[in-house]
């Protein structure tokens, strides 16, 4: 009898094992259900600092005033003017800005309150205008073929300028129009 007692004992461990052995093993993943509802929003996380602008080294100017002075030739008693020039001294235009970065130009023919914006080099087949800059070390000339001096008209300035000097040394990140100058504007964030 006690043989048989160790007998059925080691029968039902052996089959207690076996049992325990099978329901440690995982079935197949069930398919996905449904989601659920979206939990409440949890608080606002604390304001983080300022970032530095996306435009950092840019230099540009405020709206300038121009004086242009005739560009003449005197053959005798004859003068004859060949066009007009306007130097401006640019000291933060450096050798390095010359050699690999960016120089912007733009004239506004018309009043701040209501900008009429070209880019430089300029071209008016309409008019035969032509307006032509030219960098060198500290220096930015402007030769046109007509006056385009800055005039006041009914209390407003016509005709100023204004340049955009960009460093290079940053790979180029935008499709940016450069001679759009609303989209240089918001772009670079200048203001007015």
């Amino acid at each position: 009898m006690k043989q048989l007692n160790a007998l059925l004992t080691l029968c039902f461990a052996a089959v207690l094992m076996l049992l325990m052995a099978s329901c440690s093993k995982e079935g197949p993943a069930g398919a996905t259900g449904p989601a659920g509802p979206a939990g409440p929003a949890g608080p606002a996380g604390a304001t983080g600092p300022k970032g530095d602008s996306g435009v950092a080294n840019v230099i540009y100017s405020a709206w300038l005033d121009a004086t242009y002075i005739a560009d003449t030739i005197h053959t005798g008693s004859v003068i004859d003017t060949l066009g007009y020039y306007f130097d401006a001294t640019v000291p933060k235009l450096t050798n390095a800005i010359l050699t690999s970065g960016e120089i912007k130009v733009y004239l506004n023919l018309n009043t701040a309150a209501s900008p009429t914006i070209v880019p430089l080099p300029y071209y008016d087949p309409y008019f035969q205008i032509t307006i032509n800059p030219t960098f060198a070390l500290n220096v930015i000339d402007i030769y046109s073929n007509i006056n385009l001096s800055t005039v006041t008209n009914a209390g407003a300035k016509i005709r100023q300028w204004r340049y955009i000097l960009i460093p290079g040394g940053k790979p180029a990140r935008s499709s940016i129009n450069w001679n759009n100058y609303d989209e240089v504007k918001k772009y670079l964030n200048l203001k007015d």
